[in-house]
């Protein structure tokens, strides 16, 4: 149970992890950076528990493939960066997390604004013979809202 803090990307992380369930829970940030839906399948367990899912979101591998289309669709250049990860007990990860890009297309209600976004996240997911079973998911979620809506950062 070693705590790792980084700012690699979430694309380096896969590469560089050290075990099964590291690797796969960066691969769940890696799925929004590159749009890649269909990545899902190889990350998602097919009855995979949301535990904070999105507001008339699908449950199971559909709602998570929701979500990545919803990042795809609304924002370019997106990069997640994990600031901190650690593995626990039981196939569970904790990620925090920071993500950068620009709303360049309609994304959670709001019509494209042209305006960069800057926030964090914190992930706790359980892997089971690869893939994830299990996600609880916090973002910054009102500072997303204010950047996209108004173009201004929040103190």
């Amino acid at each position: 149970m070693t705590a790792i803090s980084t700012a690699n990307t979430a694309s380096e992380m896969v590469r560089s992890a050290t075990t099964t369930a590291l690797r796969v829970a960066a691969r769940n940030l890696e799925l929004y950076d590159t749009g890649n839906v269909a990545g899902a399948d190889e990350v998602f367990a097919p009855d995979v528990i949301d535990h904070n899912p999105a507001d008339g979101a699908a449950s199971g591998i559909d709602g998570m493939r929701v979500l990545i289309a919803a990042v795809r669709d609304g924002f370019t250049g997106t990069q997640h960066r994990i600031l901190f990860q650690q593995e626990l007990p039981g196939g569970w990860v904790v990620l925090h997390w920071r993500m950068t890009g620009t709303h360049t297309g309609d994304a959670f209600g709001f019509a494209a604004s042209g305006n960069p976004v800057d926030i964090t996240g914190t992930d706790i997911v359980r892997v089971v013979d690869g893939k994830i079973t299990e996600i609880y998911h916090v973002e910054e979620l009102l500072k997303l809202t204010q950047q996209i809506s108004t173009g201004t950062q929040p103190a």
